[in-house]
């Protein structure tokens, strides 16, 4: 979200919380949600497609519900309502067109109303289909697991995304050699996956949910923390949801202090910070010296203040509107191992893959019919979580590269710790030295994940490489 966006949407959360009440308030919540996926929707070179990709966040948020919905829930009155509303909803902003700018909502001129109101049509007929099966649905829920997960791939995959986008202007009739990976720049969509992820693999372990139509869009589009997170889980958001503070003037303070805290991060330090932080276009410039580390310090500082920065900004305008957020960020840098690290970095998204990556793994493989020692255990358990990490960012080299790093770093970490634990107790009457110690492992530890950035900064492998070069003298 630009800085002019953030500024609109503090406004409305300021008077949405002041006059919204009851009912009404978990409505407007639900309006701006859907309203805002179009809106904040960047700009794409496929004719329409800034129109259908939101479009399509739309159905996939219903069915989802309608998976981990019982069959009583389903089609009564308020769930009914509220995906009428949702299709009037879509159909006034393909009307848009019609007006004189032909994008006041919307970031392009939408399709024809005719197309919309058919797509809007197929979807009620889903719908009603879906929502008159019996219970259970599990292949229903398998089948839209490995749907999504194949549209992160093709998203976040350069060259699939690039062929996708060719094929589409292909069905546009639009010229093929203009096509691009960032035609395919969906907002949302890894946090829109992984918050329905959550929900279908919690309802295929036996959670029961009993959230409306408009609570569970709500939940997955709650505008806040659609671009950048966090991830929070459903049952904790709709506690907040249902029954907000009622300490009004408390949560816009503390709102307000998270947000202006944000803007400053973002878009004062990460900002200047970013005229010379590494990157692919410096990077060729490098001279070995001072001037290499200066620049990836400064990389460093900047995608923690940038990261952390919006997650403020989402914080603080979720309390504005009464819902607290889990928290992303604390203190990473200052942790002593990089097991540390990564308990208080982008914290929410650690949490999902410990919980339905890491744990499930472990557990597999311990299961097996013949185990693997525990060590390779861990190191196959570690390496294969920090990889999906890595190309949850980009499907690419150097995230698959930057998530081994870590993955690799863990298990040494992990490893050393076992090992000098025991040969440590003689410093438990040494305080003074014992925190040396800890101040050396976090200087170590901020080193290794600096060092790591390079990998993340930088698209290609070998560009990378020859900083490592420069930074070491070379």
């Amino acid at each position: 979200m630009g800085l002019v966006n953030i500024l609109i949407l503090t406004g409305f959360s300021a008077a949405a919380r002041f006059f919204a009440k009851g009912a009404s308030r978990g409505w407007v919540l639900f309006v701006v949600s859907v309203l805002c996926i179009f809106w904040l929707q960047p700009e794409l070179g496929v004719r329409g497609l800034d129109f259908w990709l939101p479009l399509l966040s739309l159905v996939i948020c219903v069915l989802g519900w309608l998976i981990v919905t019982p069959r009583e829930m389903r089609l009564n009155r308020q769930n009914v309502i509220a995906l009428a509303a949702g299709g009037v909803l879509v159909l006034l902003l393909a009307a848009t067109r019609y007006l004189a700018q032909g994008r006041l909502i919307t970031p392009s001129q939408p399709p024809p109303v005719e197309w919309v109101a058919a797509g809007c049509v197929l979807a009620a007929a889903l719908f009603w289909i879906l929502a008159r099966r019996p219970a259970g649905g599990g292949r229903l829920a398998g089948v839209l697991i490995a749907s999504l997960i194949a549209l992160l791939v093709v998203a976040k995959a350069p060259e699939l995304a690039r062929l996708a986008s060719a094929g589409l202007r292909a069905l546009n009739e639009q010229g093929l050699e203009r096509a691009s990976s960032a035609d395919l720049r969906w907002l949302g969509l890894s946090y829109l996956v992984f918050r329905v992820l959550h929900t279908l693999r919690d309802w295929q372990a036996g959670r029961k949910f009993d959230a409306s139509l408009r609570e569970y869009m709500v939940y997955l589009l709650f505008f806040p923390a659609f671009t950048a997170g966090p991830i929070d889980r459903l049952e904790r958001f709709l506690k907040d949801l249902r029954a907000p503070s009622d300490e009004v003037s408390a949560d816009w303070l503390e709102g307000g202090r998270r947000l202006a805290m944000g803007l400053f991060k973002k878009f004062v330090l990460a900002d200047s910070l970013s005229l010379l932080a590494l990157n692919a276009v410096n990077a060729g410039q490098i001279r070995p010296g001072g001037w290499a580390w200066i620049m990836l310090y400064a990389y460093a500082l900047q995608i923690f203040l940038d990261f952390s920065g919006y997650t403020d900004i989402a914080v603080g305008l979720a309390r504005m509107l009464g819902i607290r957020l889990p928290e992303n960020f604390n203190a990473p840098y200052l942790k002593t191992n990089l097991t540390l690290f990564w308990n208080n970095w982008h914290m929410s998204l650690t949490q999902w893959f410990r919980g339905y990556v890491f744990n499930p793994l472990t557990r597999t493989l311990r299961r097996s019919a013949r185990p693997l020692p525990a060590s390779l255990i861990l190191l196959v358990v570690q390496l294969s979580t920090m990889a999906l990490i890595g190309l949850w960012h980009g499907v690419t080299w150097n995230f698959l590269i930057w998530g081994a790093w870590h993955g690799l770093g863990l298990f040494v970490q992990n490893r050393y710790s076992d090992w000098v634990s025991p040969r440590l107790s003689w410093l438990e009457g040494r305080p003074l030295l014992r925190n040396a110690m800890g101040a050396a492992g976090g200087v170590l530890t901020f080193h290794y994940v600096a060092l790591g950035w390079v990998w993340f900064a930088l698209p290609e492998p070998g560009q990378a490489l020859r900083v490592y070069a420069r930074l070491f003298g070379g």
